[in-house]
């Protein structure tokens, strides 16, 4: 049965990979938005890292949507940043095991920022441009406006997992995106993996895709592994195991050959 399925004789190269049991994680439950948890947890797999540690900055909610609950799920330790304060608590009640923090990342110590609370939640945003551009686009209004305390991620990381760098950052917080990366030493600070949103949001379709992050990761030594037109997943170059990127394609074009079958 099995190897009717696969054809063997047509893609003997992904038999091999099933009997490996690199196949079988395309098949199971993703709560991210496009999948983009069990791309991440392949690279590890591939990486042959079983726990990855991570830090997920714009958690909001705690499993749907979540880029990170998966490898919560498998165990992996982390830490969930969530400036909305609704949206905090939730997390802190789902994920036990990891961190949680109701701060903002910034690049400085002891001061707070505006927090905007769109009445949707996933567009909450700190960015007054953000939000006005919210407003004049599409159908959201500003419920109300609350400071946040505001960390450096070094900080956070080094209070956290005692000087060692996470494996793989989510980065999701509605226009801070690009100002966070930019705070990061890359030649000290090097996850494995990051996951950035880089698509602006409108109601209108006029979406973006935000070119300058993209450069600026790949200017920094990290590949473009994979994008989901929403996210791009990006693996530091110095990891990247040319096979396993081959194996990769060939899984997804198998899948696709196949789903219809």
């Amino acid at each position: 049965m099995l190897k009717k399925i696969l054809n063997i004789k047509k893609y003997p190269f992904c038999f091999k990979i099933l009997k490996n049991k690199f196949l079988p994680i395309s098949y199971k439950k993703s709560y991210s938005q496009l999948g983009e948890d069990l791309i991440v947890g392949f690279i590890f797999q591939n990486l042959k890292i079983e726990n990855p540690t991570y830090i997920d900055i714009g958690a909001n909610d705690p499993i749907k949507l979540n880029n990170t609950y998966f490898l919560y799920k498998k165990g992996a330790p982390g830490i969930c940043i969530e400036p909305n304060p609704n949206l905090f608590k939730q997390i802190k009640n789902k994920r036990r095991r990891d961190i949680c923090l109701n701060i903002r990342i910034g690049t400085e110590e002891n001061k707070k920022a505006n927090y905007y609370i769109m009445n949707s939640d996933v567009l909450n945003t700190f960015s007054k441009e953000e939000a006005e551009g919210l407003i004049k686009n599409t159908n959201q209004k500003i419920e109300k406006i609350i400071q946040i305390p505001l960390l450096p991620l070094r900080r956070v990381v080094t209070e956290n997992f005692k000087r060692e760098t996470p494996n793989f950052i989510s980065l999701d917080t509605e226009g801070y995106d690009f100002e966070i990366l930019k705070s990061i030493d890359f030649k000290n600070f090097r996850p494995e993996v990051f996951c950035v949103e880089t698509l602006t949001y409108t109601e209108d379709k006029a979406e973006r895709k935000e070119k300058e992050v993209i450069d600026f990761m790949v200017q920094n030594g990290y590949y473009v592994h994979s994008d989901t037109y929403v996210n791009t997943i990006f693996v530091d170059k110095n990891k990247c195991i040319k096979e396993n990127w081959k194996n990769f394609l060939d899984i997804k074009q198998f899948i696709k050959n196949n789903k219809n079958q």
